[in-house]
């Protein structure tokens, strides 16, 4: 059957009419700020006290557009006699979001859980060479990242905390094993010292003198006089 000839129209006419009598949503922004999901993918922060500089975040981005650079400094050793050892001190952590293509990549293969998705947005700038942004600025952006969601209570439990727990639960036992030993060790030393006052209190005792008689034997004749 051919289409009535103006359907189209009349659709079109029910929608717009439909509408116009709808409030309108419309967001007052900057006013009003936008309620952005929880896993908006805005800026990235950076968390430099957990970064190690293994450069794994520069090697993986598809666009280069992460900068690092840094240095080495020689630890002392932890013990007399030990080994000194050197380690990585981050110098410059920057991020170029004018090449950024926010894939996260960056985000997945650090192994240290220094970089961060944040919801800011609002970072635009009028000369593109502003948007080379460096690690006082990721770091102010680290304030913003939403806290992670909460885990599902039907969920496994994840291996990294069931391998904390396990080794928290090691050590107290351990240290729990090291505690009752001391105390153990205690007790004996106080039975030891108690058995050894006992001893002494009997041995001085049994060297006392008879009471009523003199503790050597009297000198001279048998009238008391001298010999």
């Amino acid at each position: 059957m051919p289409p009535i000839p103006g359907s189209g129209l009349a659709k079109g006419l029910a929608v717009t009419l439909r509408t116009m009598t709808r409030k309108s949503h419309t967001a007052q922004y900057p006013d009003v700020q936008p309620e952005l999901p929880p896993r908006t993918r805005g800026v990235i922060g950076l968390f430099e006290e957990n970064c190690t500089v293994c450069m794994l975040c520069a090697r993986e981005c598809p666009d280069w557009c992460i900068y690092i650079d840094s240095h080495k400094e020689t630890v002392p050793p932890a013990a007399p006699g030990g080994r000194e050892r050197s380690r990585n001190v981050l110098d410059r952590f920057a991020i170029d979001f004018s090449l950024c293509m926010y894939c996260g990549i960056c985000i997945e293969v650090c192994p240290f859980d220094a970089l961060f998705w944040s919801p800011e947005f609002e970072y635009a700038e009028t000369d593109i060479r502003d948007l080379t942004h460096e690690r006082d600025k990721l770091r102010e952006w680290m304030w913003t990242v939403p806290e992670p969601p909460a885990l599902d209570p039907g969920a496994e439990e994840p291996k990294e905390l069931a391998a904390a727990r396990k080794t928290a639960d090691k050590l107290a036992a351990q240290r729990a094993a090291e505690q009752q030993a001391a105390a153990e060790q205690q007790a004996a030393a106080d039975q030891q010292a108690a058995a050894d006052q006992q001893a002494a209190a009997d041995r001085s005792a049994t060297e006392q003198p008879a009471p009523g008689r003199p503790a050597t034997p009297p000198t001279g004749d048998a009238e008391g006089g001298p010999a």
